[in-house]
C-alpha cells in the first residue's frame, strides 16, 4: 500500500456502495498534520489486512471530501458497509484511534 495520498477515483456512490469494514482518510502530501499522525495511523492500521484504508488526497473542489464534510486533515472516516460508524480528525495520540477502530473491526 502506497503512504501517499492518491487522487479520489471513487465517487460518493462507489463509497455508500462498499462492503466490510472501510476506513476513508482525507489529506494531502504536503500537510504536516498528515505527515505528522503516518506514523500513527499506520501503527494502528497494521495487522489489519481485512480493512480497506483509502488515502485519498483532498483539497478545494474535491467533490467527495466536501460530501463528508471534510474540513481538516487528516480526517479518517470509518464505515462499515456504507454506514459512518465513527470520524477522527487529527489524531495526535493512539488513543484517538483505538475505540473507532474497535468499533469497527467488532461489528
Amino acid at each position: 500500500m502506497s503512504n501517499d495520498y492518491q487522487p479520489e477515483i471513487q465517487t460518493r456512490q462507489e463509497i455508500d456502495a462498499m462492503h466490510g469494514a472501510v476506513v476513508l482518510d482525507f489529506g494531502t502530501n504536503y500537510c504536516g498534520y498528515c505527515q505528522a499522525a503516518r506514523p500513527l495511523i499506520d501503527a494502528a492500521f497494521a495487522g489489519h489486512a481485512q480493512l480497506t484504508h483509502l488515502k485519498i488526497e483532498d483539497g478545494k473542489g474535491r467533490k467527495l471530501g466536501r460530501s463528508f464534510r471534510v474540513k481538516l486533515w487528516p480526517t479518517l472516516i470509518f464505515m462499515r458497509d456504507g454506514e459512518e460508524l465513527a470520524r477522527v480528525v487529527r489524531p495526535t495520540e493512539p488513543s484517538d484511534l483505538e475505540e473507532p477502530l474497535a468499533r469497527l473491526l467488532a461489528q
